[in-house]
């Protein structure tokens, strides 16, 4: 039996769908609020979370990570009454299992629920291999576990893998640990930095040419796409290949086989081939930049890495892993660190990733060669001013917010005094007006003295004379 968790604040939609999970033979447990829903997640045992979009306290996409990374990693399923292609590819995205607009039929919940239940046995069943080799690979957040364990379930094929991710994330790394944990683990593992390829000779780089193919060519030699028969080949940042050279190239990785520059033969070369890039293909393909054909042949299979912003906690591990490595290679004693440390390096945004933090340590280390302890005075100064100018610009919006809330929420005694002030001048005026100044009839309308009377009269700069 499955624990399903209903987060919607229509309870007639939760037990609709709460008499589908119970005829199924699984429990149904609701929350009519995001909070409440946060609260059971993380408590609670769930495998399935039905999650709606607009609630009473906000939007539901917007705690969509915080309930599919909950203790017990449920599945979720996006419920709306308002269809947003936007949304459901964002939600997608954050690892929905599905998208479902209301009404929903009963056929429409039964589907993906049982679906993302199956799914979620075969995942318990599934494990990594345990000698998985990930060489500097450190860290063991959600994101990271998902990448790990889609690096386990491709290694073993032949499928092209891209692997994405901004620059600094590891997707050399990546590349090589799927090389290193397929069955051509003892080939060559070629890389071709398509960023400094030459372009008049990419096409001789790659594929090789022929003795006199060119001026230069003096004598006949192999391409990397020979080098790597048996092996891997690695194009690191593919989306940098020339145009010129990506139709040739696209019928090489078809065929795996190739012309040497110069050459009167085809060549042939069993090779995997793993492509990676910073930059959007799906956007360069909009501009005419990228084939597309080309791209759909690189991404047989996609790894997504994530930037280290979003994997905070692995910064610890990844410091933990990196500073012996940097004392070592700069022969310098082993570092403690102060408590604030990790704080100073958690509270940064990491722009370069995982390469920008091995520079920070790297630098921390040469400033603090005789010291025992790092300080986040041994930091970069970057990173201590941006830390530094986000704290005072997070203490200017509090003090901002307090000084609109005065302007939104006066004192209850000084809106009581304005009210009474223009109410009471306004009576003034009215009876002045129906009385055309008769002082003695205006005091005894009102009930006043005389001398009180005139007192407000003056206090209000109002004139008897009508």
């Amino acid at each position: 039996m499955a624990s399903i968790l209903i987060i919607d604040d229509d309870r007639l939609i939760c037990e609709s769908i709460s008499n589908v999970v119970t005829r199924l033979g699984h429990e149904a447990t609701f929350a009519f609020t995001l909070q409440q829903g946060l609260d059971a997640v993380m408590s609670g045992k769930y495998d399935v979370v039905f999650l709606d979009v607009r609630m009473p306290d906000g939007n539901g996409l917007d705690i969509l990570p915080k309930v599919h990374s909950a203790p017990y990693l449920p599945e979720v399923i996006i419920i709306t009454g308002f269809g947003d292609p936007e949304g459901a590819e964002l939600a997608i995205k954050h690892g929905a299992w599905d998208y479902l607009q209301k009404p929903c039929s009963v056929e429409g919940i039964t589907l993906p629920l049982v679906r993302a239940l199956q799914y979620r046995e075969e995942k318990k069943a599934r494990r990594m291999p345990l000698s998985l080799k990930r060489e500097g690979i450190i860290g063991n957040s959600l994101k990271m576990k998902e990448c790990l364990e889609h690096l386990g379930q491709v290694a073993n094929s032949e499928a092209n893998v891209l692997i994405t991710g901004e620059t600094g994330t590891g997707k050399e790394l990546f590349a090589l640990a799927i090389h290193q944990n397929s069955l051509r683990a003892n080939k060559n593992f070629v890389v071709v930095d398509c960023a400094a390829l030459p372009e008049k000779l990419v096409e001789s780089i790659l594929f090789g040419h022929e003795k006199g193919a060119y001026t230069s060519a003096d004598r006949a030699q192999d391409g990397l796409m020979l080098q790597a028969d048996g092996g891997t080949l690695f194009l690191d940042e593919v989306g940098e290949l020339p145009l010129s050279i990506q139709k040739n190239f696209l019928r090489a990785i078809q065929e795996r086989s190739f012309r040497p520059v110069g050459g009167k033969r085809e060549v042939n070369s069993n090779f995997r081939l793993i492509s990676a890039s910073n930059r959007n293909l799906d956007e360069m393909v909009g501009q005419n930049q990228f084939r597309e054909d080309l791209l759909f042949r690189l991404r047989s299979f996609t790894i997504e890495l994530p930037p280290l912003r979003d994997r905070l906690e692995d910064i610890q591990p990844l410091v933990l892993y990196y500073i012996p490595i940097l004392c070592d290679r700069y022969r310098i004693e082993p570092k403690e660190f102060s408590p604030d440390f990790f704080d100073i390096l958690t509270g940064y945004h990491w722009p370069g990733n995982v390469r920008e933090l091995i520079n920070a340590l790297e630098k921390a280390l040469i400033t603090a060669r005789y010291d025992r302890i790092l300080f986040p005075r041994h930091l970069p100064t970057h990173i201590r001013v941006h830390i530094v100018r986000s704290s005072l610009r997070e203490q200017g919006t509090t003090a901002v917010g307090r000084s609109d809330s005065l302007k939104l929420f006066p004192k209850l005694q000084d809106l009581r005094e304005k009210a009474i002030a223009e109410t009471e001048k306004k009576y003034l005026q009215d009876v002045i007006l129906f009385t055309k100044g008769d002082i003695p009839e205006a005091c005894r309308i009102s009930g006043l003295s005389r001398s009180r009377l005139y007192l407000l009269l003056k206090k209000h700069h109002i004139s008897t004379a009508i």
